[in-house]
């Protein structure tokens, strides 16, 4: 349901109505609440002190119903059971009676009234039962006019019933296909005879094959699950129903499932189609977690697409595909075989991949002849399909906020520094502190240049970004799928080269260190607790936490090790992080000249690219034929 397809106007007034009936009902609840409070008390007193108040001239009437006596006195009287003073009571009559209670009463002047029993007996039913039926009665005038308006607004009354059994949509047969879909081709050959049984399925159930029911498209955000899925229906030209797992989840019970039955049906009635539930895991997690137990509204849809994929006969060329990024919290019977029993796990693209990504998403965009996609995808590691498209468009932005007609190296160069860097901010920096920004970042770019298995230096930069007040930002030359020692034992160097220079030079420590310490330590206990790289542990599991399966965050604190294999790892960790300190602060005082000059130039242009890095320590390190330094990996 739209809500942008109801007026504000119609909503707002079925909230005053709602609204005003609560108040309404407030207000009178109080009220009876208010008149009870202003009756004053009565208490039950014995049958002989009932007698002693009458002849004591302190009672002005009576109520007689059955053997029931109220009564009231003539002014406040100590008659509750701790002193407490009230004029109202109330007494029952001997199980005989007492025929002399009358003339007493008489002689002293009460006021006398009989109640007969039966015909008061409906009046307390009454008054408990009406308001009841008032209130139910405004209930469903409520329903009732908020339906006819969301029937009216949808189109009529029979839309609300398909609202609330209907969530998917029909695409028909999407325009894209699998040319649209690049740095993607281990996937794409995949998901490829998918095409072929839904073209030609007779040929498949002739041998006895039958096609996969459920394809599960796994991969970090942004690398094109939801594109692929498209492309598949696009190039098998067949209907595309598509729905997302929140959509299932509605206020109302039970219309998740209604929906799954909806949608299984209509594909059913077109196959050969596809069907695709994107973010699955938000409808398709591990039963039994839910606040409802067996009875959550999630779990329920869950069990209807479960028994769905079930139901499929062997003439319904029908097939599911569902995208996740987190595959790891996914009920393992969706996983099964003859569920979702094909899984495609989406990579982030390699330069390749990215190259050709770059090419589709450029086809719209006038380059200039100065623009090399070969390397922006070079320097683009670690970046999406979603990534590589948003950094096209900022390129395009900058051209188009420069005023030119066509896009050029310098706007690919300066959108990739805003998306890896972050946003120039203007901030009034103190002299000193430009000063010490300036010494942190030569200290990671000289021990960059230094180590022969670190990465190649990109840029340096001491003006504030994003949330840095500035950067050293490397870019790998090849893809790596392995971390050798080696080339960690360099990355912890550089990561604390900005460190060792203040201690070395300034003689002070300083905030701007924060990150690369954090950032060291997590790497060093991994290589420590995860990769067996020290001598004195071993290859021994001591990892602190599960990880995201495709983004390597932290989502589960736990430990299954012992206190002193703990102890055995922060020494570890403090050792491999002290070598690292010390082969950057050799590497400074060694170089100190040319750290020297490098400080100067950064501090006057602000940023430095690699070749005004390399000038400036031109003669004092050679950057391509430096000899190893090596890391005492005695930890």
């Amino acid at each position: 349901m739209d809500k942008g397809s109801y007026p504000e106007k119609d909503l707002g007034h079925l909230k005053w109505l709602i609204y005003s009936f609560v108040l309404i009902l407030l207000i009178f609840m109080l009220a009876q609440l208010n008149q009870g409070g202003k009756r004053s008390p009565s208490y039950a007193i014995p049958y002989s002190q009932f007698k002693t108040l009458v002849t004591e001239d302190l009672v002005e009437g009576v109520t007689l119903e059955g053997s029931s006596v109220t009564g009231r006195l003539t002014s406040l009287q100590a008659i509750g059971p701790r002193g407490e003073e009230a004029r109202r009571f109330t007494t029952r009559l001997p199980e005989f009676g007492d025929q002399a209670l009358l003339s007493i009463l008489e002689d002293h002047g009460v006021v006398v009234t009989v109640e007969d029993t039966q015909s008061t007996g409906l009046r307390p039913v009454l008054i408990s039962i009406v308001p009841w039926l008032i209130f139910l009665a405004v209930f469903f005038w409520l329903y009732k006019t908020t339906s006819k308006t969301l029937s009216t607004r949808m189109g009529g009354p029979g839309e609300l019933k398909k609202f609330l059994s209907t969530g998917g949509q029909e695409e028909g047969t999407p325009d894209v296909t699998f040319d649209d879909v690049a740095g993607q081709d281990n996937a794409k050959r995949e998901v490829s005879e998918l095409v072929d049984f839904l073209g030609a399925p007779e040929r498949y159930r002739k041998l006895g094959a039958e096609v996969p029911r459920g394809v599960l498209l796994m991969g970090a955000p942004g690398t094109g699950k939801t594109l692929m899925a498209r492309a598949l229906a696009g190039e098998a030209g067949v209907p595309f129903f598509s729905i997302s797992g929140s959509e299932f989840i509605e206020v109302f019970v039970g219309v998740g499932a209604a929906r799954v039955r909806n949608l299984f049906s209509e594909a059913k009635k077109q196959a050969p189609s596809i069907i695709f539930i994107d973010e699955l895991d938000s409808v398709g997690r591990t039963r039994g977690t839910g606040l409802g137990g067996g009875h959550d509204e999630r779990e329920q849809t869950l069990n209807q697409i479960l028994a769905e994929m079930d139901g499929f006969k062997g003439h319904e060329a029908v097939v599911v595909l569902a995208a996740t990024n987190r595959p790891d919290v996914l009920d393992p019977a969706l996983l099964r075989p003859g569920r979702f029993d094909r899984h495609v796990t989406l990579d982030l693209p390699d330069r390749n991949g990215r190259r050709a990504i770059l090419s589709i998403h450029t086809r719209a965009v006038p380059l200039a002849g100065d623009v090399d996609l070969d390397r922006v995808a070079a320097g683009t590691p670690g970046f999406s399909g979603a990534d590589l498209k948003n950094l096209v468009n900022e390129a395009a932005m900058l051209a188009a906020h420069e005023n030119r007609e066509r896009v050029i190296q310098k706007d690919f160069d300066g959108a990739r520094d805003k998306l890896m860097l972050g946003t120039v901010r203007n901030l009034a920096i103190l002299p000193e502190e430009k000063h010490r920004l300036a010494v942190h970042e030569a200290g990671h770019a000289i021990v960059a240049c230094s180590l022969e298995n670190a990465d190649p230096l990109y840029k340096v930069s001491i003006i504030p970004r994003g949330r840095t007040l500035g950067a050293t930002y490397q870019l790998p030359e090849h893809e790596r799928y392995t971390l050798p020692e080696e080339y960690l034992h360099d990355r912890l160097a550089v990561m604390l080269g900005g460190y060792a220079a203040e201690k070395a030079v300034l003689g002070s420590l300083s905030s701007g260190a924060d990150n690369d310490i954090s950032s060291a330590t997590d790497l060093a206990r991994s290589m420590v607790g995860r990769w067996g790289m020290s001598n004195k542990i071993g290859p021994v599991d001591l990892k602190e936490a599960e990880e995201h399966p495709f983004l390597g965050r932290e989502i589960a604190q736990q430990r299954h090790f012992s206190e002193h294999s703990a102890e055995l790892v922060d020494e570890a960790v403090r050792g491999l992080l002290g070598d690292a300190e010390a082969v950057a602060e050799n590497i400074i005082k060694e170089k100190r000249q040319g750290f020297d000059r490098l400080v100067a130039k950064l501090e006057e242009e602000e940023t430095l690219e690699r070749g005004h890095i390399q000038a400036c320590l031109d003669n004092v390190i050679e950057l391509s034929s430096k000899k190893k330094t090596r890391i005492d990996t005695a930890s």
